[in-house]
């Protein structure tokens, strides 16, 4: 793997076991990320993305392996790291004996600041992160999503050189949830770091300059989502539900569909991959009655990363 100057993170042949070595949970993991970038880890619940971020952020020691955040080894120097990064976690970790601005402030004088320091960088937190009008709330009286946003501030007090968030919206509503969009495309537009983890598809799309597909502990493709997408090599992808001999079927709509690319199967759908989309729905309904199948279900999409994911694994995204 090639190193620049930029990047703010770097792994090499990054890997955890688990259990004696029974449990392979990140495997060989090469990895950079860029100064400045949105970078994505998206997989499924199991993937190894948490892993990862926990072996970043010095929470979890590698099996073997290296890895770097601003040019320090985390095993070698973690209390360094420490001082550099800002960690989101899946989990609401706030201190629930404080109040909203307690929470940020003391969360400056942990990191060295003086209390005129820290009370400042606080009252700019609340008020930046829309936070100001309960400031004095106890945490334990405050919507999950401001939790969030306040766990984020939180982060951020001490200008870390990289913002850490693992599954970010995780349970969150839709309003919530694009709340914290709208904040993480702030911090991005001001020169942040950031590496998050994510299940959601459209998250990963709408946020990350560039991700990596996970599945396994594995890496299986790093590049921007239009370039991931513009791998599929198909306008569109045709869902089809029938019963029957489903791989009988693929392989009849492959021979006789004009443009298909690619056929795959994944549970009880067969999934079409087309060059052009010019009519293809009556004719792939035509083909299959003429073939003796009944078709229960047929919808026509652009390709997303979804469509990646299955082409990489052949299995959908699960949850």
């Amino acid at each position: 793997m090639s190193v620049q100057a930029d990047d703010v993170i770097r792994c090499e042949k990054l890997t955890k076991r688990y259990k004696d070595g029974d449990i392979l949970a990140v495997d060989r993991l090469d990895l950079a990320v860029h100064r400045g970038e949105i970078f994505g880890l998206l997989g499924p619940n199991g993937a190894g993305k948490t892993t990862t971020v926990g072996m970043l952020t010095t929470l979890v020691v590698p099996t073997a392996g290296k890895a770097y955040v601003a040019g320090i080894d985390v095993v070698r120097r973690p209390a360094l790291v420490k001082r550099l990064i800002g960690v989101v976690a899946q989990t609401n970790n706030l201190d629930r004996a404080l109040t909203v601005r307690e929470n940020l402030y003391y969360h400056g004088r942990y990191f060295g600041m003086n209390s005129t320091q820290a009370r400042v960088a606080a009252e700019e937190s609340l008020v930046k992160f829309r936070l100001a009008e309960r400031a004095a709330a106890d945490v334990t009286a405050i919507s999950g999503g401001m939790a969030k946003r306040l766990q984020v501030a939180r982060a951020l007090l001490h200008h870390p050189s990289v913002l850490f968030l693992d599954e970010p919206t995780a349970g969150l509503d839709p309003q919530s949830r694009l709340a914290l969009w709208d904040i993480l495309h702030e911090l991005h537009a001001e020169g942040q770091t950031i590496l998050l983890t994510t299940h959601y598809m459209e998250e990963a799309d709408t946020l990350c300059d560039r991700l990596a597909i996970m599945d396994h502990g594995r890496i299986l493709a790093i590049d921007t989502s239009k370039n991931l997408k513009e791998s599929v090599a198909a306008d569109n992808i045709v869902r089809i539900s029938s019963p029957g001999d489903l791989d009988a079927l693929a392989s009849i709509l492959k021979d006789r569909i004009e443009g298909v690319t690619m056929t795959q199967r994944t549970d009880n759908v067969i999934q079409l991959h087309v060059k052009g989309a010019n009519g293809v729905l009556p004719k792939v309904i035509s083909v299959a009655e003429q073939a003796g199948y009944n078709i229960t279900d047929i919808s026509i999409t652009e390709p997303t990363l979804e469509t990646v994911f299955i082409k990489l694994t052949g299995k959908e995204l699960r949850d």
